[in-house]
């Protein structure tokens, strides 16, 4: 592959075999897809080695790269998360099967029988990049819901991937579902994704995951439908009225826990009234975290004793998808809420109140796929949501928004049932 018509003609011969084989996950039972996903949970544990070695390979290949430690972290696999992905799969398995749901059923005065029933889209294309669980996750969760998947990660996970993939292969052997199902772009150049996403006809539907650039890229080059999942400057809104053992709590979770992932918070937004007591405490325990602060004037002049960085506008823009965080006090949810609606992304916004009104008017006015009172923004992922995995996390209005499971990977089709009737 020298030049870039064999280039093309290599992706859309991947991309014309996933169309072929979605026309036989169409037709399978829950039970023969049910059966295949254990088949393809075993073959990963039994091929946990060679993965294993594979993401270790990428790891120090990363390192050598100089890769800030928030993207190694993301590309990091270890047993532990390898069970988690496996535990998807088997979540998965347990999920009632929406394809054939019928959803609406009527009948016309003409004697026509009108239902809208689920159905697949086909052939999904999924981009992403530095972490290989998407791998699993999305080609769980589409077999599961009759579709066939292409799956083109980051350069950084390519031995990862190429791994998973084929153990992922390896257990739909002797299954229902034809290997064809998964197909892996083992090709690291940028025009792979192009060749997929004017794919028209071949790909029926791409779903970018990652970062502002690759999204932003698929959005505007893409001539297939796109569902576009989001970055992430969540919000953590403490009020006034906030029980603040609570809000120290979820402050340094939704921060720290796992901060280089895209429902981590990036803003602190506080009461005024919390700046001379609660304030200079949590950026003390958050600086024992190793938490770097950008703050606005007022966190400034209650934070001599703490490094502290004054925060910029482009900060409050920021996914630092690291241990970075902006921190400014605002007067009143009013101001809050129209700083997260200015600077957010859409993604999961939180308020720490023990007051309704306050935290009715937050949930109800703050334009976000997810909404939070009194929690943290970590839960805004499918698995915590009971989807058993997911396939990302919708920040658009149309078709999807927040996480998106099973219901979110299908379509539908109306199926007529007359007795000979004709249109006059």
């Amino acid at each position: 592959m020298t030049d870039t018509v064999t280039l093309q003609a290599w992706v859309l011969n991947k991309a014309k075999a996933a169309k072929k084989a979605s026309h036989i996950l169409a037709t399978l039972s829950t039970e023969e897809k049910n059966a295949a996903l254990l088949s393809m949970a075993n073959s990963l544990w039994q091929h946990r080695k060679s993965i294993l070695q594979a993401n270790l390979e990428d790891i120090e290949q990363a390192q050598k790269n100089q890769l800030p430690q928030a993207r190694i972290d993301r590309l990091l696999l270890d047993e532990k998360r390898l069970q988690q992905m496996i535990e998807g799969l088997h979540q998965i398995v347990e999920l009632a099967d929406p394809v054939g749901e019928i959803l609406e059923s009527f009948k016309r005065p003409n004697g026509l029988q009108i239902e809208q029933v689920r159905v697949p889209f086909g052939a999904i294309a999924m981009i992403y990049e530095s972490r290989p669980n998407v791998t699993v996750d999305a080609a769980g969760l589409a077999l599961k819901t009759g579709n066939a998947i292409v799956l083109r990660g980051g350069k950084e996970a390519l031995r990862s991937n190429d791994q998973l993939v084929y153990a992922l292969q390896k257990g739909l052997e002797s299954t229902a579902i034809p290997l064809e199902a998964i197909q892996f772009i083992d090709r690291t150049e940028r025009e792979t994704v192009d060749f997929l996403i004017q794919a028209k006809g071949i790909i029926d539907l791409v779903i970018p995951r990652g970062g502002a650039g690759l999204i932003q890229h698929v959005i505007q080059k893409s001539i297939v439908p796109v569902i576009e999942t989001g970055v992430g400057n969540c919000h953590l809104y403490i009020d006034k009225a906030a029980d603040l053992d609570k809000a120290t709590a979820i402050t340094i979770n939704a921060k720290t826990q796992r901060p280089s992932v895209c429902n981590a918070i990036e803003t602190l937004l506080v009461h005024e009234q919390l700046v001379e007591t609660w304030l200079p405490q949590v950026l003390t325990t958050l600086t024992k975290y190793g938490v770097e602060i950008r703050g606005c004037h007022k966190t400034q002049s209650v934070a001599k004793e703490i490094p502290l960085i004054p925060a910029t506008e482009e900060d409050y823009r920021a996914e630092f998808l690291d241990l970075t965080l902006a921190v400014k006090v605002v007067s009143n949810v009013d101001e809050a809420i129209q700083h997260i609606n200015q600077y957010g992304t859409q993604h999961s916004e939180a308020i720490i109140t023990e007051d309704e009104k306050t935290a009715q008017k937050f949930l109800a006015q703050v334009d976000a796929a997810a909404v939070y009172h009194n929690a943290s923004t970590r839960f805004t992922d499918g698995f915590e949501f009971g989807f058993g995995a997911e396939i990302g996390i919708s920040t658009q209005k149309l078709h999807a928004r927040g996480p998106m499971g099973l219901k979110e990977l299908t379509s539908h089709k109306y199926v007529i049932r007359g007795t000979g009737q004709i249109r006059t």
